[in-house]
């Protein structure tokens, strides 16, 4: 299918058959977040892919008791960094150096124009710049899930302060910002299933100047 046909084809799956997505189709859906844009190429994030039964089933009630916490294949929790310090941004710099084979040197003034712009900012202002980069994340994941015939539901209703500390996420320097449930839709049970995709119309959306 094409990009747009993926895209018409997806929706927030609502109820899921607890259908093992392939270790193929998951290992590409990953690759696809990964090379997700991100500001500066930083990528202030982590995912965790959850397909334990016993954890999905404690997640549950931190969503809300949404089913697919629990009937999906896999759930991914997008975790943004807590912080955003010289040392991540050296570590960042010395991964461009070695992939592109240049000089740390070479990149003096990229170090720059990334820590000029995030190391003066507050805690909190860096933490929403990451989340920021999560989100954009998100969007590749649930184009490449869509492209990959991957059913998926992109989640923001849960506590994220209960989810960090079942996770552990503070002892890595982490917080939980968003989880996507993937698998395969359960269109017996699922209403929206055969429901038409409410879009509004380009005339009404896109505005030229």
């Amino acid at each position: 299918m094409s990009l747009i046909d993926s895209l018409s084809w997806r929706y927030a799956t609502k109820r899921m058959t607890g259908n093992k997505v392939s270790a193929e189709k998951m290992d590409a859906l990953l690759e696809a977040i990964r090379l997700s844009a991100s500001g500066f190429g930083l990528q202030p994030y982590k995912i965790l892919v959850i397909e334990n039964p016993e954890l999905k089933a404690k997640i549950q009630p931190i969503a809300y008791g949404q089913p697919q916490a629990v009937e999906s294949s896999h759930l991914l929790v997008f975790a943004a960094w807590n912080d955003i310090t010289e040392a991540q941004i050296d570590a960042f710099i010395q991964l461009v150096a070695d992939t592109r084979g240049l000089s740390v040197d070479m990149l003096g003034d990229y170090r720059g124009a990334i820590a000029g712009s995030l190391l003066g900012r507050p805690v909190e202002a860096k933490q929403n710049w990451a989340d920021r980069q999560a989100y954009l994340a998100m969007g590749t994941a649930l184009a490449a899930a869509g492209e990959l015939q991957i059913d998926s539901t992109p989640m923001e209703g849960f506590i994220p302060a209960k989810l960090d500390e079942l996770l552990g996420l503070e002892a890595m320097g982490l917080h939980s910002v968003l989880m996507l449930a993937v698998g395969e839709r359960d269109a017996a049970n699922d209403f929206m299933a055969s429901a038409t995709k409410v879009r509004y119309a380009k005339e009404d959306f896109v505005i030229n100047l």
